[in-house]
Formats: C-alpha cells, sequence, structure tokens
C-alpha cells in the first residue's frame, strides 16, 4: 500500500478537484455517477484510506455512534442494536455498542468515553429513571435520544407502553381462570420493570381482583438463571397457595422459570401457566413454546437512530419526538391449555 496517498493523490489521480473526492467520501449523492465511479477507482488503485481522525478533529465529532444498553446478553437489545445499525448504515454511520450491565458507574464510564471520542451522538437506555450526566452531555451539545424509555418533551425518546403489556399479560391470565399470579422481575428501580409491574396490578384491580392477586417476586436480575432460582422458589410452595400463574418481566425470566419447571416435571400451563415479555425469537422455540408480549424490538433501535441523525444534521429543522410503540400479546402454549392439548 502507499502510505503517502492522500486526497490530494487521489483528486490528481481521478483528475477531480479535492472538493469533488470529499463529496464522494461524505456525500456521494452529490456527485454524478460516472464522476464517482472515477473517484472511486482511484481510491482503489491508491489503496487510499481516509484519516478518521484527521476528519474527526475538522468536524468536531465522528461517524459512530453510540448505543448504551442494559445487558448485551438480552437477545431484545441484540434486536435492538440491528435496527440502530441499519439506520445508521443508511446514513454513512457507525455504530460501537457499550454494555452498562445496569450499572450506573458503568453507564457514567461510557457516556464520558463516547464524549471523549466526539461521537455523533448517543442512543441509550438508562439504568435508572433519571440520569444528570445525561442532561449535562445535552447541555454540552451532545445529542442524547433514549430508546426503550420515555422522556420529557425537551428530548428526544422511543418506547413501548410497558403499563400496557403488563395489563395484556395479565388480563389473559385472568381470562384463562388465574387469580393467584405471581409478578416475576427486578429491580423494580428499572423503569421498565416498574410499568409492568403497573399494568399487572391495574389489569387485576380491574377485574375486581384483590390486591394480594398479584404477589411480587424480586429477582436480581432479568436473566435465566434467576428465572430458574424463581421456578424453584414457586415450586417449593405449598401447592394451596403458590401461584398457578406468572407474569415475567421479561423473556429470559420465563424461560428460566420454564425450565426449572421442566426439570421438576411440572406442567406447564397445568400446574403454572408462564407468560414473558419481548418476545424475542427463542420464546417461540421453547421446549413449550412461551405466551410473550411482543416489543418491536428492530423499529425500536431503527427509529430512535433515525431521531438522533434528524437532529444532529437538521438543528434548525428538527423538532423533538416521544415515539410510543403499542405492545402486541402473542399467545402460545405456555399459558393457554387448549394450545397445549
Amino acid at each position: 500500500m502507499t502510505e503517502s496517498a492522500s486526497v490530494i493523490d487521489v483528486a490528481r489521480r481521478a483528475g477531480v478537484s479535492l472538493g469533488t473526492v470529499s463529496n464522494v467520501l461524505n456525500r456521494p449523492e452529490r456527485v454524478a455517477p460516472a464522476t464517482r465511479e472515477r473517484v472511486r477507482q482511484a481510491i482503489e488503485e491508491l489503496e487510499f484510506v481516509r484519516n478518521e481522525a484527521a476528519r474527526q478533529l475538522r468536524t468536531g465529532r465522528s461517524r459512530t455512534i453510540g448505543l448504551i444498553v442494559l445487558d448485551v446478553g438480552n437477545p431484545f437489545f441484540t434486536d435492538l442494536a440491528a435496527g440502530v445499525e441499519n439506520a445508521a448504515e443508511e446514513a454513512g454511520l457507525s455504530v460501537i455498542l457499550c454494555n452498562s450491565g445496569n450499572s450506573a458507574t458503568r453507564e457514567d464510564h461510557y457516556l464520558s468515553l463516547l464524549q471523549e471520542q466526539r461521537a455523533y451522538g448517543i442512543l441509550i437506555t438508562p439504568v435508572t429513571g433519571k440520569n444528570d450526566r445525561i442532561q449535562e452531555l445535552r447541555a454540552r451539545g451532545m445529542q442524547v435520544v433514549l430508546v426503550d424509555r420515555g422522556s420529557a418533551k425537551r428530548q428526544c425518546s422511543v418506547s413501548v407502553d410497558d403499563v400496557v403489556g403488563g395489563e395484556l399479560a395479565v388480563a389473559h391470565l385472568i381470562a384463562q381462570g388465574h387469580e393467584r399470579i405471581a409478578f416475576v422481575g427486578g429491580p423494580v428501580s428499572i423503569n421498565q420493570v416498574a410499568d409492568r409491574l403497573v399494568g399487572a396490578r391495574r389489569a387485576a384491580r380491574s377485574a375486581g381482583l384483590p390486591k394480594t392477586a398479584i404477589r411480587l417476586i424480586r429477582t436480581p436480575g432479568l436473566n435465566v438463571a434467576a428465572g430458574r432460582k424463581t421456578g424453584e422458589q414457586i415450586a417449593g410452595m405449598p401447592p394451596r397457595t403458590r401461584p398457578t400463574a406468572v407474569f415475567c418481566a421479561n423473556d429470559l425470566l420465563a424461560l428460566g422459570v420454564l425450565q426449572e419447571m421442566t426439570r421438576r416435571n411440572l406442567d406447564v400451563p397445568g400446574d403454572l401457566a408462564i407468560v414473558g415479555y419481548d418476545d424475542i425469537d427463542f420464546a417461540a422455540a421453547a421446549a413449550v413454546p412461551l405466551t410473550s408480549v411482543r416489543q418491536p424490538r428492530a423499529q425500536l433501535g431503527h427509529t430512535a437512530a433515525e431521531l438522533l441523525i434528524d437532529e444532529v444534521s437538521s438543528p434548525e429543522t428538527h423538532q423533538h419526538r416521544q415515539v410510543v410503540f403499542e405492545p402486541e400479546l402473542v399467545v402460545r402454549e405456555s399459558s393457554d391449555a387448549k394450545l397445549s392439548t
């Protein structure tokens, strides 16, 4: 490779101006197809690699979107990230994925890192309902869009109505005849978990059930291991008092509960009906296909990235939007005895 190859060399080889080379690299739609092809051929022949660091110094901003999620091991966030990546690719941007692991300390670390790297903008699912660091970054000119979390009108956000999702799940279980229902999830400090619990209790109240109808079983995390532990706890309860159904705050918890029921030869949904949340691909593929509240995972990410790109590229005309999607209940064998026969 010719290490000294520069945009000047490319312009000379292609017989065009430096501005034309810049447009091919950054705004190719502005260049005639024949000229664009000539420049790209020169780039290939010279094995030219743009100096991103220099470009970043000139513009004060990189071409990389920072995406901070709660748990990179959760397929929900994998699908969400794919939606972000698709929108970013359409705009000629890249994505760096950061995993906060439900840790506010790690979240702040990544926010600072992305600021230092002059990220194009930040998409984040915050650990808690309020993070002063986010507002501080926005005050300094860094665009931040909340994902899977609502916001006030002064900031863009994309979310799902989790209260409605909780209502859908528990209303379904009540319609199946269940009156002792456990809500499995935690920490409740996570907004999505709290909202799903609110919806679950609202559904029970609307059905005229007592407050004790929804039994809260807190978990330290939203993963399969915590679900298995909860399944063990439920299986050890006296049959006359243990829940006949569980609504889990996400599918990983629900799959863990399902695994433990299967291990103990307890029937699902006969001994315990199970409903999850997110409708990840593993839900339909489980040994007993899992009923779940579906979220438009990729669409959440794609929409959030579009809002961020619009805010960065068109600050004069951009208007903050709070996009809220409606969840959908997908009923399968884990909660419906008719489907399991």
